[in-house]
């Protein structure tokens, strides 16, 4: 996962503003991995994880 694999997020960000709520990219790692305010990648098994 590298930075540059949020752009298209980071350009939609720009074009809300204080619209923008949040970003996330699914990616095969195991992380949750923060990429700045507001954007986030997430394993994709976290789609099928359930916690408390």
């Amino acid at each position: 996962m590298r930075s540059e694999d949020l752009s298209g997020l980071r350009h939609l960000a720009d074009r809300l503003g204080d619209r923008f709520v949040a970003g996330y990219i699914f990616y095969t790692g195991q992380q949750t991995l923060p990429f700045g305010p507001k954007l986030r990648a997430l394993p994709i098994e976290a789609l099928w994880l359930t916690e408390p």
